[in-house]
């Protein structure tokens, strides 16, 4: 089969690799018929997530149809249509069974490699490294799914997988982050980075009583759609000092929420963007933290503060004080999918959400390099590049 295989710092190559094998009686085996270039698949493109091997099948945002289960599979069938989460759930251990499925203990076989850098690993992950377990990924043709029983939802009829897709990873993730961030009626929140995954914050704040959203970026494409598409105010970090922006837009307070979507690469001008890249570079920190940082200083007293871009290691100039004498709250997290996807769905088929806005490219397998390459440059107004398989 044809998959996007990962050899290095910008380096995806389109191969030719094995089919996938069941290996469990829990598997099942998809016919990927999309995916997406996430933003965490960038962070494995500049080489930022350490355990990956050359050859490795990445991507982890996708959905598709059954073609084969294994014989202790009993809510899918070959045939069906399924949105699969980005991470890999157990189903029956303690954090599974409270709705904290990407807290899985039983679905990393390589838990002792993160053990080692957290104290506890999380859980499995697709095309993300063998620190999270070594699972192929969704840019292929066909791809093993443990556990299907836990991680396979059904598409609802009617609906063409552009509308569905994001129920994967993105959607979830904003949605998360929102509901995280404790949102009371009427209250502010600012979200930095409008990517997918803050662009579904969102519009997921407004689906839990925002009464203001402000949104922090610099690309002019992903500013307009977050105006547009979620009906943000919009703040260009190259343009305004953000801090005292926010405090101004908010008589002096500071905004209730802040969700903090753009993760271990976040970009900065200056003195301050200056010295995150060469520590990053001398590996004296693992990522630039600056949007956290940010969002820490504007964050009211006794705010909240969310973090859902991903981070992987250790940063520099962590703003504990802010966050002790303003009595901060911090939120943190990989989606936990399966907790969220059926709600999801439902905002879906009662039309109180749309998941197809932030597609702005499509492409074949065949094209993956022309597509992160895209992606990470952010270049052509480009905001969420799909394949479509």
């Amino acid at each position: 089969m044809k998959a996007v295989c990962w050899y290095g710092i910008h380096d995806v190559r389109t191969e030719n690799v094995p089919d996938p094998i069941m290996v469990s009686p829990r598997d099942m085996i998809l016919r990927v018929t999309s995916s997406s270039v996430c933003g965490s698949d960038l962070h494995l493109y500049d080489g930022m997530v350490v355990t990956m091997r050359e050859g490795d099948i990445i991507g982890h945002e996708f959905m598709g149809e059954v073609v084969e289960v294994g014989k202790e599979v009993h809510k899918v069938k070959p045939g069906d249509r399924v949105i699969v989460p980005s991470l890999v759930a157990c189903g029956h251990c303690t954090f599974c069974a409270e709705g904290n499925t990407s807290w899985c203990d039983n679905s990393n076989p390589n838990a002792w490699v993160l053990e080692k850098m957290y104290g506890q690993s999380p859980a499995g992950f697709f095309g993300y490294s063998h620190g999270f377990g070594g699972y192929a990924g969704c840019f292929a043709e066909y791809m093993r799914v443990p556990q299907a029983d836990v991680g396979a939802f059904k598409a609802p009829a009617g609906y063409t997988d552009e509308q569905l897709l994001f129920a994967s990873d993105a959607a979830p993730t904003g949605y998360q982050a929102a509901e995280y961030a404790n949102i009371r009626p009427g209250q502010t929140v600012a979200v930095w980075g409008c990517g997918a995954v803050g662009l579904f914050a969102m519009k997921s704040a407004w689906l839990l009583g925002a009464g203001r959203v402000i949104a922090i970026d610099r690309v002019p494409a992903r500013l307009r759609m977050a105006r547009e598409q979620c009906g943000a105010e919009v703040l260009n970090f190259e343009q305004v000092d953000v801090v005292e922006a926010l405090i101004e837009m908010t008589g002096g307070r500071g905004p209730d929420a802040c969700i903090e979507a753009v993760g271990m690469e976040a970009d900065q001008g200056g003195l301050e963007g200056a010295y995150d890249r060469v520590k990053q570079t001398l590996r004296l920190e693992t990522d630039r933290p600056y949007a956290l940082r940010e969002a820490i200083r504007a964050c009211r007293k006794g705010g909240t503060v969310v973090v859902m871009g991903v981070y992987a290691g250790f940063v520099d100039k962590f703003p504990i004080g802010a966050i002790f004498n303003k009595g901060l709250t911090i939120r943190a997290g990989q989606q936990h999918g399966h907790h969220y996807i059926p709600q999801l769905l439902r905002y879906v088929e009662e039309g109180r959400l749309d998941m197809t806005f932030p597609i702005t490219h499509r492409f074949s397998l065949d094209e993956a390099q022309t597509a992160f390459e895209l992606s990470r440059k952010r270049e052509d107004d480009l905001v969420r590049a799909v394949f479509f398989h």
